[in-house]
Protein backbone atom coordinates (compact mmCIF):
# COMPACT_ATOMS: atom_id res chain seq x y z
CA UNK A 1 0.00 0.00 0.00
CA UNK A 2 1.39 3.55 -1.11
CA UNK A 3 0.97 5.25 2.22
CA UNK A 4 2.13 8.94 0.43
CA UNK A 5 -0.90 8.77 -1.29
CA UNK A 6 -3.27 8.81 1.64
CA UNK A 7 -3.52 12.40 3.88
CA UNK A 8 -3.01 11.22 7.21
CA UNK A 9 -4.81 14.70 8.65
CA UNK A 10 -4.82 15.60 12.31
CA UNK A 11 -7.76 14.25 14.11
CA UNK A 12 -10.22 17.23 14.23
CA UNK A 13 -13.77 15.93 14.20
CA UNK A 14 -14.76 19.65 15.15
CA UNK A 15 -17.52 20.38 18.12
CA UNK A 16 -20.38 18.39 18.53
CA UNK A 17 -23.49 18.60 20.91
CA UNK A 18 -24.10 14.90 21.33
CA UNK A 19 -27.87 14.43 22.72
CA UNK A 20 -28.43 11.31 20.65
CA UNK A 21 -28.84 7.55 23.05
CA UNK A 22 -25.40 7.92 23.41
CA UNK A 23 -22.26 8.45 23.72
CA UNK A 24 -22.68 11.91 25.68
CA UNK A 25 -20.58 15.36 25.81
CA UNK A 26 -17.08 14.71 28.02
CA UNK A 27 -16.60 17.26 30.29
CA UNK A 28 -13.23 18.91 29.85
CA UNK A 29 -11.80 17.38 33.09
CA UNK A 30 -12.63 13.73 32.06
CA UNK A 31 -10.61 14.36 28.49
CA UNK A 32 -8.15 15.99 30.74
CA UNK A 33 -7.60 12.81 32.96
CA UNK A 34 -7.25 10.68 30.46
CA UNK A 35 -3.81 12.59 29.33
CA UNK A 36 -2.29 11.94 32.48
CA UNK A 37 0.75 9.44 32.00
CA UNK A 38 0.15 6.04 31.49
CA UNK A 39 1.85 3.82 33.75
CA UNK A 40 1.62 0.12 34.88
CA UNK A 41 -1.28 -1.54 35.57
CA UNK A 42 0.41 -2.97 38.50
CA UNK A 43 2.24 0.48 39.64
CA UNK A 44 1.21 1.15 43.05
CA UNK A 45 0.22 4.38 42.25
CA UNK A 46 -2.57 2.87 39.43
CA UNK A 47 -4.00 0.13 42.18
CA UNK A 48 -4.66 3.22 44.28
CA UNK A 49 -6.58 4.57 41.63
CA UNK A 50 -8.11 1.43 41.27
CA UNK A 51 -9.13 1.56 44.89
CA UNK A 52 -10.78 5.14 44.99
CA UNK A 53 -12.75 4.13 41.35
CA UNK A 54 -14.65 1.13 43.05
CA UNK A 55 -15.30 3.97 46.30
CA UNK A 56 -17.07 6.01 43.28
CA UNK A 57 -18.68 3.35 41.88
CA UNK A 58 -19.83 1.90 44.66
CA UNK A 59 -21.36 5.47 45.36
CA UNK A 60 -22.81 5.73 42.16
CA UNK A 61 -24.39 2.12 42.20
CA UNK A 62 -25.10 2.69 46.15
CA UNK A 63 -23.82 -0.68 46.90
CA UNK A 64 -21.85 -2.18 49.35
CA UNK A 65 -21.38 -5.24 47.37
CA UNK A 66 -17.45 -5.83 47.20
CA UNK A 67 -17.37 -7.25 43.36
CA UNK A 68 -18.01 -3.42 41.80
CA UNK A 69 -15.91 -2.88 39.31
CA UNK A 70 -15.25 -1.59 35.50
CA UNK A 71 -14.79 -4.05 33.14
CA UNK A 72 -12.91 -3.43 30.12
CA UNK A 73 -15.27 -3.29 27.09
CA UNK A 74 -18.70 -1.11 26.25
CA UNK A 75 -22.16 -1.81 27.84
CA UNK A 76 -22.41 -4.80 25.69
CA UNK A 77 -19.43 -6.76 27.66
CA UNK A 78 -21.35 -5.80 31.02
CA UNK A 79 -24.14 -7.42 29.95
CA UNK A 80 -22.10 -10.70 28.78
CA UNK A 81 -19.96 -10.70 32.22
CA UNK A 82 -23.09 -10.99 34.48
CA UNK A 83 -24.98 -13.99 31.96
CA UNK A 84 -21.81 -15.68 31.62
CA UNK A 85 -20.53 -15.53 35.16
CA UNK A 86 -24.08 -16.39 36.46
CA UNK A 87 -25.74 -18.74 33.96
CA UNK A 88 -24.86 -22.51 33.44
CA UNK A 89 -26.19 -24.71 30.50
CA UNK A 90 -29.81 -26.05 31.41
CA UNK A 91 -30.52 -23.16 34.02
CA UNK A 92 -33.95 -21.39 33.69
CA UNK A 93 -33.89 -17.62 32.73
CA UNK A 94 -36.40 -15.25 32.93
CA UNK A 95 -35.73 -11.98 30.13
CA UNK A 96 -38.21 -9.48 29.97
CA UNK A 97 -38.34 -7.92 26.76
CA UNK A 98 -39.65 -4.51 25.77
CA UNK A 99 -36.90 -3.33 23.41
CA UNK A 100 -33.39 -4.19 21.65
CA UNK A 101 -31.39 -4.78 24.40
CA UNK A 102 -33.81 -6.87 25.89
CA UNK A 103 -33.36 -8.79 22.93
CA UNK A 104 -30.01 -9.18 23.08
CA UNK A 105 -30.12 -10.52 26.50
CA UNK A 106 -32.25 -13.42 25.09
CA UNK A 107 -29.58 -13.82 22.57
CA UNK A 108 -26.76 -14.17 24.79
CA UNK A 109 -28.61 -17.05 27.45
CA UNK A 110 -29.64 -19.07 24.07
CA UNK A 111 -25.52 -19.11 23.67
CA UNK A 112 -25.43 -20.54 26.91
CA UNK A 113 -27.57 -23.21 26.32
CA UNK A 114 -29.95 -22.32 28.99
CA UNK A 115 -33.19 -22.22 28.82
CA UNK A 116 -34.78 -19.00 28.13
CA UNK A 117 -38.56 -17.80 29.28
CA UNK A 118 -39.12 -14.92 27.14
CA UNK A 119 -41.78 -12.08 28.48
CA UNK A 120 -42.30 -9.87 25.65
CA UNK A 121 -44.44 -6.79 25.84
CA UNK A 122 -45.17 -4.19 23.16
CA UNK A 123 -41.90 -1.71 22.54
CA UNK A 124 -42.75 1.66 23.90
CA UNK A 125 -44.36 -0.07 27.08
CA UNK A 126 -43.44 -1.35 29.87
CA UNK A 127 -43.55 -5.48 30.86
CA UNK A 128 -46.43 -6.71 32.87
CA UNK A 129 -45.25 -8.02 36.09
CA UNK A 130 -47.62 -10.53 36.07
CA UNK A 131 -47.10 -12.13 33.09
CA UNK A 132 -43.19 -11.97 34.87
CA UNK A 133 -44.43 -13.81 37.80
CA UNK A 134 -46.84 -16.80 35.61
CA UNK A 135 -43.27 -17.17 33.54
CA UNK A 136 -41.25 -17.38 37.22
CA UNK A 137 -44.15 -19.71 38.43
CA UNK A 138 -44.36 -21.93 35.80
CA UNK A 139 -40.95 -22.40 35.81
CA UNK A 140 -38.97 -21.69 38.77
CA UNK A 141 -35.88 -19.49 37.17
CA UNK A 142 -32.45 -19.20 38.46
CA UNK A 143 -32.40 -15.68 36.98
CA UNK A 144 -34.67 -12.92 36.18
CA UNK A 145 -33.10 -10.16 34.25
CA UNK A 146 -34.79 -6.82 32.73
CA UNK A 147 -33.49 -3.66 31.29
CA UNK A 148 -34.28 -0.67 33.91
CA UNK A 149 -33.97 1.81 30.89
CA UNK A 150 -34.63 0.56 27.62
CA UNK A 151 -32.25 2.66 24.85
CA UNK A 152 -34.19 1.91 21.74
CA UNK A 153 -37.76 3.19 23.13
CA UNK A 154 -37.15 5.38 26.10
CA UNK A 155 -38.62 3.37 28.69
CA UNK A 156 -38.06 3.11 32.22
CA UNK A 157 -38.91 -0.25 33.46
CA UNK A 158 -40.18 -0.22 37.17
CA UNK A 159 -38.11 -2.65 38.92
CA UNK A 160 -40.06 -2.75 42.48
CA UNK A 161 -42.60 -5.70 41.17
CA UNK A 162 -40.06 -7.73 39.28
CA UNK A 163 -37.70 -7.58 42.63
CA UNK A 164 -40.68 -8.94 44.59
CA UNK A 165 -40.80 -11.90 41.65
CA UNK A 166 -37.54 -13.08 41.49
CA UNK A 167 -37.39 -13.24 45.38
CA UNK A 168 -40.53 -15.54 45.69
CA UNK A 169 -39.29 -17.55 43.42
CA UNK A 170 -35.85 -17.84 44.93
CA UNK A 171 -34.16 -16.35 41.84
CA UNK A 172 -31.31 -13.44 41.04
CA UNK A 173 -32.43 -10.18 40.57
CA UNK A 174 -30.29 -8.87 36.93
CA UNK A 175 -30.28 -5.22 36.03
CA UNK A 176 -29.26 -3.63 33.11
CA UNK A 177 -28.64 -0.32 34.06
CA UNK A 178 -26.55 1.21 31.40
CA UNK A 179 -28.97 3.61 30.42
CA UNK A 180 -30.30 4.81 33.81
CA UNK A 181 -27.02 4.28 35.90
CA UNK A 182 -26.24 8.33 37.18
CA UNK A 183 -29.54 9.68 35.71
CA UNK A 184 -32.22 8.03 37.95
CA UNK A 185 -32.43 6.18 41.12
CA UNK A 186 -32.17 3.12 41.31
CA UNK A 187 -29.61 2.03 44.50
CA UNK A 188 -28.30 -1.43 44.14
CA UNK A 189 -28.58 -2.37 47.84
CA UNK A 190 -32.13 -1.01 48.33
CA UNK A 191 -33.74 -2.28 45.56
CA UNK A 192 -32.10 -5.80 46.06
CA UNK A 193 -30.56 -6.08 42.77
CA UNK A 194 -28.25 -8.86 42.51
CA UNK A 195 -26.04 -8.05 39.17
CA UNK A 196 -26.00 -4.79 37.77
CA UNK A 197 -24.03 -3.65 34.38
CA UNK A 198 -23.79 0.08 33.13
CA UNK A 199 -22.05 2.04 30.55
CA UNK A 200 -19.61 4.93 30.90
CA UNK A 201 -20.34 6.62 28.19
CA UNK A 202 -24.06 7.55 29.25
CA UNK A 203 -25.46 9.61 32.14
CA UNK A 204 -21.81 9.03 33.71
CA UNK A 205 -20.36 11.29 30.69
CA UNK A 206 -17.46 9.04 30.20
CA UNK A 207 -15.77 7.95 26.51
CA UNK A 208 -16.80 4.62 25.93
CA UNK A 209 -14.83 1.62 27.16
CA UNK A 210 -15.71 0.08 30.23
CA UNK A 211 -18.91 -1.52 31.96
CA UNK A 212 -19.28 -0.77 35.17
CA UNK A 213 -20.79 -4.04 37.13
CA UNK A 214 -21.54 -5.09 40.03
CA UNK A 215 -22.32 -8.79 41.95
CA UNK A 216 -24.23 -8.88 45.49
CA UNK A 217 -22.82 -11.75 47.34
CA UNK A 218 -25.32 -13.79 47.05
CA UNK A 219 -24.72 -13.58 43.03
CA UNK A 220 -20.74 -14.37 44.18
CA UNK A 221 -22.06 -17.05 46.17
CA UNK A 222 -23.91 -18.85 42.42
CA UNK A 223 -20.81 -17.86 40.55
CA UNK A 224 -18.48 -19.95 43.50
CA UNK A 225 -20.49 -22.80 43.20
CA UNK A 226 -20.79 -23.39 39.35
CA UNK A 227 -20.19 -26.95 37.85
CA UNK A 228 -18.46 -25.63 34.68
CA UNK A 229 -16.33 -23.22 34.31
CA UNK A 230 -17.42 -19.65 33.08
CA UNK A 231 -17.46 -19.99 29.29
CA UNK A 232 -15.79 -16.69 28.93
CA UNK A 233 -12.35 -16.45 29.77
CA UNK A 234 -11.51 -12.93 29.62
CA UNK A 235 -15.18 -11.98 31.55
CA UNK A 236 -14.62 -14.75 34.29
CA UNK A 237 -14.95 -12.65 37.83
CA UNK A 238 -13.42 -15.60 39.46
CA UNK A 239 -10.33 -13.95 37.63
CA UNK A 240 -10.84 -10.48 37.25
CA UNK A 241 -12.57 -9.98 40.75
CA UNK A 242 -8.93 -11.21 41.83
CA UNK A 243 -6.92 -8.65 39.76
CA UNK A 244 -8.97 -6.17 41.69
CA UNK A 245 -9.30 -7.57 44.77
CA UNK A 246 -6.81 -7.39 47.64
CA UNK A 247 -4.84 -9.71 46.18
CA UNK A 248 -4.12 -7.80 42.74
CA UNK A 249 -3.46 -11.35 40.46
CA UNK A 250 -2.80 -10.61 37.01
CA UNK A 251 -5.17 -11.22 34.70
CA UNK A 252 -5.14 -8.81 31.91
CA UNK A 253 -3.64 -5.20 31.44
CA UNK A 254 -6.32 -3.01 32.66
CA UNK A 255 -7.00 0.71 30.26
CA UNK A 256 -5.26 2.68 32.75
CA UNK A 257 -6.07 6.00 31.54
CA UNK A 258 -9.92 4.91 30.41
CA UNK A 259 -9.61 4.37 34.36
CA UNK A 260 -8.47 7.89 34.83
CA UNK A 261 -11.19 9.03 33.39
CA UNK A 262 -13.84 7.21 34.93
CA UNK A 263 -12.58 7.91 37.88
CA UNK A 264 -12.64 11.47 36.66
CA UNK A 265 -16.26 11.67 35.69
CA UNK A 266 -17.92 9.84 38.95
CA UNK A 267 -15.70 12.56 40.59
CA UNK A 268 -17.93 14.83 39.15
CA UNK A 269 -20.98 12.76 40.15
CA UNK A 270 -20.06 12.50 43.50
CA UNK A 271 -19.19 16.69 43.70
CA UNK A 272 -22.60 17.38 42.44
CA UNK A 273 -24.34 14.50 44.57
CA UNK A 274 -26.96 11.60 43.39
CA UNK A 275 -30.24 13.61 43.89
CA UNK A 276 -29.49 16.89 42.60
CA UNK A 277 -28.09 14.99 39.96
CA UNK A 278 -31.24 12.68 39.77
CA UNK A 279 -33.29 16.23 39.47
CA UNK A 280 -31.54 17.89 37.02
CA UNK A 281 -32.12 14.98 34.23
CA UNK A 282 -36.06 14.96 35.64
CA UNK A 283 -36.36 18.90 34.90
CA UNK A 284 -34.44 19.27 31.64
CA UNK A 285 -36.55 15.76 30.52
CA UNK A 286 -40.09 17.90 30.71
CA UNK A 287 -38.76 20.80 29.82
CA UNK A 288 -37.68 19.29 27.01
CA UNK A 289 -41.49 17.14 26.47
CA UNK A 290 -43.23 20.32 26.77
CA UNK A 291 -41.54 22.31 24.31
CA UNK A 292 -41.91 19.06 21.78
CA UNK A 293 -45.30 19.59 22.65
CA UNK A 294 -46.01 22.66 22.27
CA UNK A 295 -44.37 22.47 18.50
CA UNK A 296 -47.27 19.77 17.44
CA UNK A 297 -45.20 16.80 18.12
CA UNK A 298 -45.73 13.62 20.40
CA UNK A 299 -43.82 11.15 22.50
CA UNK A 300 -43.59 7.43 22.03
CA UNK A 301 -43.60 6.61 25.94
CA UNK A 302 -46.93 7.24 27.92
CA UNK A 303 -46.41 9.76 30.81
CA UNK A 304 -45.35 7.97 33.84
CA UNK A 305 -43.17 5.29 32.11
CA UNK A 306 -40.93 7.36 29.96
CA UNK A 307 -36.87 7.50 30.68
CA UNK A 308 -35.71 11.15 31.62
CA UNK A 309 -32.55 11.26 29.92
CA UNK A 310 -33.82 9.44 26.76
CA UNK A 311 -36.51 10.79 24.87
CA UNK A 312 -38.65 9.12 21.94
CA UNK A 313 -40.45 11.59 19.79
CA UNK A 314 -42.49 10.63 17.23
CA UNK A 315 -41.57 11.58 13.33
CA UNK A 316 -44.28 13.86 12.02
CA UNK A 317 -45.86 13.05 9.24
CA UNK A 318 -44.10 14.63 6.20
CA UNK A 319 -40.92 14.71 7.47
CA UNK A 320 -37.65 13.02 6.21
CA UNK A 321 -35.77 11.15 9.31
CA UNK A 322 -32.89 11.00 7.64
CA UNK A 323 -32.60 14.63 6.08
CA UNK A 324 -33.46 16.09 10.01
CA UNK A 325 -30.67 14.27 11.72
CA UNK A 326 -28.09 15.40 8.53
CA UNK A 327 -29.38 18.73 9.20
CA UNK A 328 -28.97 19.42 13.12
CA UNK A 329 -25.45 17.46 13.01
CA UNK A 330 -24.30 20.16 9.77
CA UNK A 331 -25.63 23.08 10.58
CA UNK A 332 -26.17 22.93 14.51
CA UNK A 333 -23.32 20.21 15.13
CA UNK A 334 -26.11 18.67 17.00
CA UNK A 335 -26.11 14.81 17.38
CA UNK A 336 -29.49 13.32 17.85
CA UNK A 337 -30.30 8.93 17.30
CA UNK A 338 -32.84 7.62 14.77
CA UNK A 339 -34.93 4.33 15.66
CA UNK A 340 -34.26 1.10 15.80
CA UNK A 341 -35.67 -2.22 14.97
CA UNK A 342 -39.10 -1.90 14.81
CA UNK A 343 -38.95 1.76 15.50
CA UNK A 344 -36.63 2.63 12.58
CA UNK A 345 -37.83 5.63 10.48
CA UNK A 346 -40.85 6.22 13.16
CA UNK A 347 -39.09 7.98 16.53
CA UNK A 348 -35.88 10.28 16.60
CA UNK A 349 -34.02 8.97 20.19
CA UNK A 350 -32.87 12.51 22.23
CA UNK A 351 -30.56 12.10 25.11
CA UNK A 352 -30.36 14.60 27.99
CA UNK A 353 -27.46 12.07 29.72
CA UNK A 354 -25.10 13.51 32.10
CA UNK A 355 -22.94 16.36 30.74
CA UNK A 356 -25.46 16.55 27.99
CA UNK A 357 -28.39 17.05 30.78
CA UNK A 358 -28.12 20.51 30.14
CA UNK A 359 -31.19 23.69 29.81
CA UNK A 360 -28.93 25.28 27.02
CA UNK A 361 -29.16 21.97 25.44
CA UNK A 362 -32.49 22.06 25.80
CA UNK A 363 -33.11 25.49 24.42
CA UNK A 364 -30.44 24.80 21.18
CA UNK A 365 -31.95 21.11 20.04
CA UNK A 366 -35.97 22.83 20.42
CA UNK A 367 -35.47 25.80 18.21
CA UNK A 368 -32.59 24.15 15.77
CA UNK A 369 -35.56 21.23 15.22
CA UNK A 370 -38.25 23.65 15.03
CA UNK A 371 -35.92 25.59 12.20
CA UNK A 372 -35.11 22.28 10.44
CA UNK A 373 -39.06 21.48 9.77
CA UNK A 374 -39.90 24.28 8.90
CA UNK A 375 -37.34 23.99 6.16
CA UNK A 376 -38.34 21.19 5.19
CA UNK A 377 -41.81 22.51 4.69
CA UNK A 378 -43.75 21.39 7.94
CA UNK A 379 -46.01 23.92 9.98
CA UNK A 380 -44.79 23.54 13.38
CA UNK A 381 -46.46 25.23 15.74
CA UNK A 382 -44.98 28.25 17.88
CA UNK A 383 -44.01 28.94 21.40
CA UNK A 384 -42.14 25.92 21.71
CA UNK A 385 -38.95 27.67 24.05
CA UNK A 386 -41.72 29.67 25.77
CA UNK A 387 -43.12 26.02 27.21
CA UNK A 388 -39.84 24.47 28.32
CA UNK A 389 -38.98 28.37 30.01
CA UNK A 390 -42.23 27.74 31.98
CA UNK A 391 -40.95 24.43 33.03
CA UNK A 392 -37.81 25.97 34.53
CA UNK A 393 -39.91 28.29 36.06
CA UNK A 394 -41.78 26.81 38.17
CA UNK A 395 -39.53 24.54 39.25
CA UNK A 396 -37.09 27.34 40.29
CA UNK A 397 -40.50 28.70 42.25
CA UNK A 398 -41.09 25.00 43.71
CA UNK A 399 -37.18 25.19 45.06
CA UNK A 400 -37.30 28.44 46.81
CA UNK A 401 -41.05 27.50 48.10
Amino acid sequence: MDLDAIDFRDIDPGQRTLMGPGPSDVPARVLQAMCAPCIGHLDPAFLSIMDETQQLLRFVFQTDNAVTIPVSGTGSAGMETCFVNLVEPGDEVVVCVNGVFGARMCDIVQRLGANLIRVDAEWGRTVDPEAVRQAAKARQPKLLAVVHAETSTGVCQPLEDLRDIAKESGALFLVDMVTSLGGMEAGLDRMGIDAAYSGTQKCISCPPGLSPVSFSPAAMKILRERKTPVTSWYLDMTMVGSYWGAERKYHHTAPINMIYALREALRIIAEEGLKPRFSRHLVNHRALVAGLEAMGLSMLVAEGERLPMLNAVRIPEGADDLKVRKALLNNFGLEIGGGLGALAGKVWRVGLMGHASRRRNVFLFLSALETVLRGQGLKVKTGALEAAATVYASETASDSA
